[in-house]
């Protein structure tokens, strides 16, 4: 899980025990004049009614632990760890947390004429770029600027070493304007019943990611039958199962390799790859990188 997932179950934790209300709260991590990111953690949970706010600028949040139903102007999703939430100016939205309580993301928020900058020089939109959709899934292009800003912001928390946060919000802008302009309309939403069974299974596959994870025991997990499951896990989170599964082990397993001393091949089997080989081929496809380097470059920044 990490350090990130398990700062979510301490939170939620410490709020059963004391038996307080839900609530969120915002740790500024960087920011200029255009721009600006936060830890966002939230403790609201099935009880806690949701309540609507507005974005004040672009937003782009990434989902780093927990899940919630994400409601805007461009439609409602389930948004899932190594999702990014997309809110444009203005706009209302509201989110809910029906089907489980809590959730922590790091949230860049972008001065509309900067992010319109950023979108022109990026040769990707022009005039006053306005996001079509309220998420994008969890995708490959993404994933190395989601685990530098976990990295980023665990640091950050304990005091060491800088991260380049303006270059992140600059390449993240960049990333998201590209992957949304390349995705087709989404299709129709699922059903309450079947959002609910696959975010139960999110939290499942997040909460143990190195576990013997399979199409039937997941779709078993969900009470669904596999053609089902799969085609519905798809629709809800935009990608496969494996593919959710997949990416949620590297995750877990690049936030080990720059977060302690343990061995790359140990790392791997925690992380639930069977093999040294495949899991090194899948963490560079991943992350244009190799473990060791990944690690290195981690202690590079640290330092």
């Amino acid at each position: 899980m990490g350090k990130i997932a398990v700062t979510l179950q301490q939170a939620l934790a410490r709020r059963e025990q004391e038996g307080a209300r839900g609530g969120t709260s915002a740790r500024a991590l960087a920011g200029d004049a255009g721009w600006g990111v936060e830890d966002v953690l939230c403790t609201f949970g099935p009880r806690d009614q949701p309540f609507e706010e507005r974005h004040s600028g672009i937003c782009i949040a990434m989902v780093v632990a927990g899940s919630f139903a994400y409601r805007a102007a461009t439609g409602r999703e389930l948004l899932t760890p190594g999702a990014l939430l997309l809110g444009n100016t203005g706009d209302c939205f509201e989110c809910g947390h029906r089907h489980g309580a809590g959730d922590r993301c790091i949230a860049f928020h972008y001065a509309p004429a900067y992010f319109e900058r950023l979108a022109a020089d990026a040769g990707l939109a022009s005039g006053n770029p306005q996001f079509k959709r309220a998420r994008l899934p969890s995708l490959r292009a993404l994933s190395p600027l989601i685990a530098r800003a976990c990295v980023g912001a665990s640091a950050s928390a304990d005091g060491s070493g800088p991260t380049a946060w303006d270059e992140l919000a600059v390449e993240l802008a960049a990333a998201t304007l590209q992957a949304a302009g390349a995705l087709t309309r989404p299709a129709a939403p699922a059903s309450a019943t079947a959002c609910s069974r696959v975010a139960q299974t999110v939290r499942l596959i997040d909460d143990t990611p190195g576990a013997p994870h399979s199409l039937a025991s997941l779709a078993a997990a969900a009470g669904l039958s596999e053609f089902y499951f799969l085609r519905t896990f798809q629709r809800v989170t935009g990608v496969t199962p494996h593919q959710y599964l997949l990416r949620a082990r590297l995750r877990a397993a690049a936030l080990r390799l720059q977060d302690g001393s343990a061995k790359v091949v140990d790392i791997a089997f925690d992380c639930g790859f069977n093999d040294l080989s495949n899991f090194n081929h899948a963490f560079r496809a991943e992350f244009a990188s190799s473990p060791r380097a990944w690690r290195a470059r981690g202690t590079v920044r640290r330092t």
